[in-house]
């Protein structure tokens, strides 16, 4: 039986919307082409009496679904915050008036795009229903971190101190990973003068201590299944003993690799005075404090050279082409120790730029110069064996001269590389080709895609670098640390506290039902109408977080608390059979339908954009925001991502009448900007094939573009608009008009 939907229209006339628009005329559009049973103007929607007349009518039970004519729904979201009640807003401010000329003119077309959203949002809202949770929830607070060195130790305390229980799993018999090999560290508070202890005692010290946090040593994640809040993980021992324990999130803190310097044939990496910087650090340690010896002969060193970059910031085969962002202030602080064992050792640090990322990055190099460490700009061609020491040759960058000097020691400043697990993204080797190494996974994941987290194209785990980066494409589990990207302790962990926070809410929202970021609060989940589908597979294959699976007759799987409510296998179903309670082919469909169409005669073009939530429209709405006009033609329709868009709604648009089609989506590729990661990307694949729907329709490839844009292409998107209907203008209206 067909729940009835009693649709309330509310239009606000403040912010100048009662001025620019005839708001009884929108009223009559809501009753008459939007059933609307009720209708309702307010001089300000959004005050503490616009808001009270809406709930009254909701308490009342006279609507349950709501229609807010007023501003963006990305403005006074706060105010508009209604419980047990479906609500859409259609953007008359932002999208309607703000863009548009105030001339009488002008009046016309902009009354006319009012009522078109006034019609869209009463048949958007009609399609939808009010989401409630799945019944995959369950709140379990504890949290597995995978990796026990200084960003692990430092995930699993922070979480703790947050009274969360921690499993703490480390492949070695001790933690503190790399940082534990370390003689001192950079410091990371004032002066900044002189380095300091490792702090790895300190901290395992507060996980011995805390009776919230379980340590496994000599320990590997065997298998983990499961989702956000009901996580099961084989943990194993070095002997074999297995123990499954259920998490409610995971932070993957496994670290890195350093580069191998024998790769570095030029160097002589062969040579016993040839080190890396963890080779100098153990010869440091082994001094411990006293004058460091060279392994060659155990001489103490007089004369010692740090060469920057070695390796890395480098497009040579096999060289790393980015900074490993901790070298520069790592070669300082060992600089500092031959220093302080003796001031009289000759320590240069040779660099093309020296960087020292950091608060105290500036004064840590200055108290190394008053220390009497020389940095000098050069260039290193070649490291040979020489009679009194390794041989350097190099380009000095300050007098454009070629040198060669002896050193007593040379110290190369290598890159580190992620240990981030299997590259399930990395093609297969070709037939007959050697495989080297097969990478040993970290977390064994039991998902269809593959065994660990998507990596980025250096190997590093993939995340949202600017929006969110912690999270990764596989839901609940966060990456911190080097294993993310390049960086100093100090950085990796404030990295790890920001990995467990987030993990955190990952915890309390999926005892919710709520949707992990970007969506964070979305109740709603992914449903499919059985008997309709096709079992095409391309649902699984396209969802980017691995939110779905194939049961043994090969329908879709959902996986709601891994799912992030993107739409992406919306857009994918050929057959329409995917929806969410809403979101769905119709919701859109029909407000793609709902609009005005008027005829050829008119000389009114129809535009469609359908703009991304998470840039593309917010852009639009800085343009207005901005005054910068655009077309009156067009009508702007948010969707959850680019992704989500089934080229039903493209069909659909030319056959009811729209003379051009935009679709405004995020930076796909290498360096993407799409908050769901593949969605944009996949859907320009999706568009690059609607060439031969607009030839069987006869229509010209100009009317439908798909463009990327940024946040901040506030002056992009109306130019993008503007030329679409100037495209129009030229290639004339569309056959298919009424």
């Amino acid at each position: 039986m067909a729940v009835q939907k009693d649709i309330g229209a509310y239009i606000c006339s403040g912010c100048g919307l009662g001025d620019r628009l005839d708001c009884d005329q929108l009223e009559k559009v809501a009753k008459s082409d939007g059933r609307a049973k009720l209708t309702r103007q307010h001089e300000f929607l959004c005050s503490k009496a616009g808001v009270e007349m809406i709930q009254a009518d909701i308490d009342a039970g006279d609507v349950s679904h709501i229609v807010l004519g007023a501003c963006s729904r990305r403005a006074k979201t706060d105010a508009f915050n209604f419980e047990n009640v479906v609500m859409t807003r259609t953007n008359l401010r932002e999208g309607v008036i703000w863009v548009r000329p105030d001339t009488d003119e002008a009046r016309e077309s902009t009354q006319e795009m009012a009522d078109d959203y006034i019609r869209m949002g009463c048949a958007e809202v009609k399609y939808q229903d009010l989401p409630a949770p799945s019944q995959e929830q369950g709140l379990n607070r504890n949290m597995l971190v995978v990796g026990g060195g200084i960003t692990g130790m430092t995930s699993a305390i922070e979480a703790a101190k947050a009274g969360y229980n921690v499993g703490l799993v480390e492949k070695a018999g001790h933690l503190g990973g790399t940082a534990a090999a370390l003689y001192k560290r950079v410091p990371e508070r004032a002066p900044y003068s002189l380095p300091v202890d490792n702090g790895v005692d300190s901290l395992a010290t507060q996980i011995q201590g805390n009776p919230r946090i379980t340590v496994y040593l000599n320990s590997t994640v065997t298998k983990t299944s499961g989702a956000p809040g009901r996580f099961s993980v084989d943990i194993s021992t070095e002997s074999g003993d297995t123990t499954t324990e259920n998490f409610g999130a995971i932070v993957q803190s496994s670290g890195f690799e350093p580069y191998d310097m024998s790769q570095l044939t030029e160097f002589s990496p062969e040579s016993p005075d040839v080190v890396d910087q963890l080779g100098l650090e153990a010869l440091a340690k082994e001094a411990n404090g006293g004058a460091i010896k060279r392994p060659s002969d155990a001489k103490a060193v007089e004369s010692v050279l740090f060469v920057q970059c070695a390796g890395q910031r480098s497009e040579k085969e096999g060289h790393l082409s980015y900074c490993s962002g901790h070298c520069c202030a790592t070669s300082i602080k060992q600089a500092m120790y031959f220093k302080q064992a003796n001031p009289d050792t000759d320590t240069v640090v040779m660099y093309t730029d020296l960087r020292t990322p950091g608060a105290g990055g500036e004064d840590f190099y200055r108290s190394a110069q008053k220390q009497g460490v020389i940095f000098t700009k050069g260039e290193v061609s070649e490291v040979t064996p020489g009679d009194t020491g390794p041989l350097v040759k190099f380009n000095d960058l300050i007098l454009d001269e070629n040198v060669e000097q002896n050193f007593d020691l040379v110290v190369l400043a290598t890159g580190m590389l992620p240990n981030s697990g299997v590259n399930i993204d990395a093609p297969a080797p070709a037939e007959g080709e050697e495989v080297t190494e097969t990478p040993v996974s970290i977390l064994n994941l039991d998902y269809r895609q593959g065994k660990d987290i998507p990596q980025l194209v250096h190997g590093f785990t993939d995340s949202h670098f600017i929006c969110f980066p912690y999270e990764t494409r596989r839901t609940g589990i966060y990456t911190a640390g080097p294993v993310r990207r390049p960086m100093d302790i100090k950085q990796a962990m404030d990295d790890a506290t920001g990995a467990a926070m987030k993990a955190i809410q990952a915890i309390e929202n999926s005892s919710k039902g709520l949707a992990a970021h970007p969506r964070s609060g979305d109740l709603s989940f992914p449903s499919f109408r059985k008997e309709g589908c096709t079992q095409c597979k391309r649902c699984t294959v396209e969802c980017p977080f691995g939110a779905i699976n194939e049961d043994e007759r090969g329908f879709p799987q959902y996986n709601e608390g891994r799912c992030r409510r993107c739409g992406t296998c919306m857009g994918a179903c050929p057959v329409r059979v995917i929806s969410f309670a809403n979101y769905s082919v119709d919701s859109v469909g029909q407000q793609i339908k709902a609009v005005d169409m008027p005829d050829e005669f008119e000389e009114k073009p129809r535009l469609l954009a359908l703009a991304c939530e998470n840039d593309a429209y917010p852009a639009m709405d800085m343009a207005a925001m901005n005054k910068v006009e655009y077309s009156a033609y067009v009508r702007a329709i948010p969707v959850r991502c680019l992704g989500s868009v089934n080229t039903i709604w493209i069909t659909d648009a030319l056959n009811s009448g729209y003379d051009g089609i935009m679709l405004l989506g995020c930076q796909k590729g290498e360096n993407y900007q799409c908050h769901f990661v593949k969605g944009s990307e996949i859907a320009h694949i999706r568009m690059s094939k609607i060439d031969d729907t607009l030839s069987q329709l006869q229509l010209e490839k100009e009317r439908v573009g798909t463009h990327e844009v940024a946040i901040t292409d506030v002056e992009r998107i109306p130019q993008i608009i503007n030329e679409m209907a100037e495209t129009v203008q030229k290639i004339g209206m569309s056959p298919f008009k009424f």
